[in-house]
């Protein structure tokens, strides 16, 4: 299959491209490399798959020195006009749409930047694949859709209308645009909403990330809500498998699905949203002390109240995902934290 994934220079797109270009897909990555985080890893994370980063520029296709069957655009999905010119060129068979402005927090700080990515951004994506046959849209929700909903664990089955912060609107909104174009244009979508993904090539904005950095540089850490945080976290291999199956599988349509009992993660149109996690919350405090175990050293902690836009807990039902794909992450949480901790300092080894 040709398949374009968008966000291929971030976290989940690069590990989901690696292994897409590994069992011989044709796949188009697309990213902004924005300056939300530290390009560097980003950079990192393209080279790392052959592609020449002196030469990455807007609207120009650049292929692979390492893997004949990927290559890479840089390019915003606001750009509507280059956009629909490489879904008109490319004729993708598929779409996994991975890019967004990221992070909850941010959200407070620079609320257009979600509107413009998440919200302008993921219509031209519909749009191009709307005009151009794709087969499937795969895209990425986010466990902070559930924002107030306090019963645990969190089911796609359930209302998700409380969002605490601009970034899980946008998500919100991304789900329920595509459901219009899955009932009026018989487009097959799937929204995924992931949880706490973590692992090797990881964002340098998540927890696991700066605890790592500050542990090693003998700097406090912050603790919000005082610890007292559970966290549905997820290796990147065990979220990528998921990913994965959800493209081989267009949904079909719910045959059995009601108006008047409507179920919030199907309909009659080809749609479908998914939970897509370990399924088995960690107490932040264990979480810690996975990463002082890997490091041998023990990190100084700085307690403070929970944040807004944060909530104290998320766990994931992924019932539906188990019995339509036989999904199953089977990552440890320590065996994660290693592999990270061990990429973390083979990619900084100058700093360690």
């Amino acid at each position: 299959m040709r398949i374009l994934v968008t966000g291929s220079a971030g976290f989940i797109g690069y590990h989901l491209t690696k292994r897409l270009i590994a069992r011989g897909d044709e796949i188009v990555g697309l990213d902004s490399i924005n300056e939300y985080y530290d390009v560097n890893v980003k950079y990192g994370r393209l080279a790392d798959k052959g592609i020449d980063v002196s030469a990455v520029e807007y609207n120009s296709l650049i292929q692979s020195k390492t893997c004949p069957n990927y290559s890479f655009i840089k390019l915003n999905l606001e750009d509507k006009e280059n956009l629909d010119k490489l879904f008109c060129e490319m004729k993708f068979d598929k779409v996994c749409n991975l890019a967004a402005q990221a992070g909850v927090r941010y959200s407070l700080i620079n609320p257009q930047a979600y509107i413009d990515s998440n919200i302008v951004g993921f219509v031209n994506i519909l749009e191009a694949c709307r005009h151009n046959n794709i087969k499937h849209l795969a895209y990425a929700s986010s466990s902070s859709v559930y924002g107030l909903n306090e019963s645990m664990p969190f089911s796609t089955h359930d209302n998700v209308d409380h969002p605490v912060s601009l970034y899980a609107a946008s998500k919100k909104s991304n789900e329920l645009m595509s459901h219009t174009y899955s009932h009026l244009f018989n487009l097959p979508t799937t929204g995924l909403r992931f949880f706490t993904v973590y692992g090797p090539w990881g964002r340098p904005d998540m927890a696991l990330f700066l605890f790592t950095k500050a542990i090693l540089e003998d700097k406090p850490i912050d603790i919000f809500n005082f610890g007292k945080m559970k966290r549905d976290f997820t290796y990147v291999a065990d979220i990528v498998e998921g990913v994965i199956r959800v493209i081989d599988n267009p949904p079909k349509g719910n045959k059995d699905w009601s108006g008047e009992t409507p179920d919030p993660s199907s309909s009659k149109a080809p749609y479908k949203i998914y939970n897509i996690g370990n399924s088995s919350p960690v107490q932040l405090m264990d979480f810690i002390g996975a990463i002082e175990k890997a490091l041998g050293k023990v990190a100084k902690k700085n307690m403070m109240p929970i944040q807004p836009g944060d909530v104290p807990a998320t766990w994931a039902d992924v019932t539906d995902l188990v019995e339509d794909l036989d999904y199953c992450p089977a990552t440890p949480i320590q065996d994660g934290v290693d592999m990270f901790i061990a990429w973390y300092k083979e990619f900084y080894a100058a700093k360690v």
